[in-house]
């Protein structure tokens, strides 16, 4: 019995070893592949509404539009009856503010302020909403290391991202379902976590999908503080 045993043990354990043996680029290519299965991202050319819900704040609902082939994006945020427009149009960009019914356009030259806002909310929107594609993009230093991790009850295999020093400093971990590879929840901190940032940044607590033009994209977000697990907000895709 004991032969047998070991037998079938020794059968087993390859099989065992060759699912937790996963490098970084792998899971990558895997989160990709159930996000984004038909090679749709680098062709994005989409609008879609996103309602941000934060305590003791009225609601703010934005309409993005973001069109990767022609280098075109517009946020248009209305809240208290003020919609706020950012546009940039390649290099090109605008701002309007309209308040019950006046419109008041601002020359995109006048305003160096506006037009980095606008590129800030691009990168914003792009980048979150372009996950885990986006970790593609030139200057993204992807550790070949995969861990599983338990976090709040559920089982993760989680990535571990930092950037060129031109890029950025934070360092970002990805958690995904270990099953289906789909991208559950991403947390960054300002620096090295084990080190001076671990205090640090946010996490964020994805559920629910939305499809977009193919792509698998998370339609609830919830904001956490790491420090203490402050709620700060969450926004929902429409």
């Amino acid at each position: 019995m004991r032969t047998i045993f070991l037998g079938i043990l020794i059968g087993i354990l390859p099989c065992v070893t060759l699912a937790q043996e996963i490098s970084g680029t792998e899971l990558l290519a895997k989160a990709i592949a159930y996000h984004d299965p038909s090679d749709r991202w680098q062709k994005f050319d989409a609008s879609f509404f996103v309602q941000l819900k934060t305590p003791n704040s009225p609601e703010r609902m934005s309409e993005v539009t973001i069109d990767l082939p022609n280098e075109f994006f517009n946020l248009s945020v209305e809240k208290d009856s003020i919609t706020t427009q950012y546009t940039l149009d390649k290099d090109d960009c605008s701002f309007t503010i309209c308040s019950k019914g006046n419109v008041q356009p601002t020359a995109s030259s006048s305003f160096k302020e506006k037009c980095d806002r606008a590129r800030l909310y691009k990168n914003y929107y792009t980048y979150l909403y372009g996950l885990p594609m986006k970790l593609k993009d030139p200057g993204t230093q992807i550790d070949e290391k995969v861990i599983r991790k338990e976090f709040k009850g559920k089982e993760y295999l989680v990535l571990r991202v930092s950037y060129d020093e031109a890029v950025g400093k934070d360092v970002w971990f990805f958690y995904f379902n270990p099953k289906s590879y789909a991208l559950e929840m991403y947390q960054f901190f300002k620096g090295d976590p084990e080190k001076e940032g671990k205090n640090t940044g946010e996490y964020i607590l994805l559920s629910e999908e939305k499809i977009i033009q193919d792509i698998r994209m998370p339609k609830v977000r919830a904001w956490y503080y790491n420090k203490n697990d402050e709620y700060l907000g969450t926004d929902i895709l429409k």
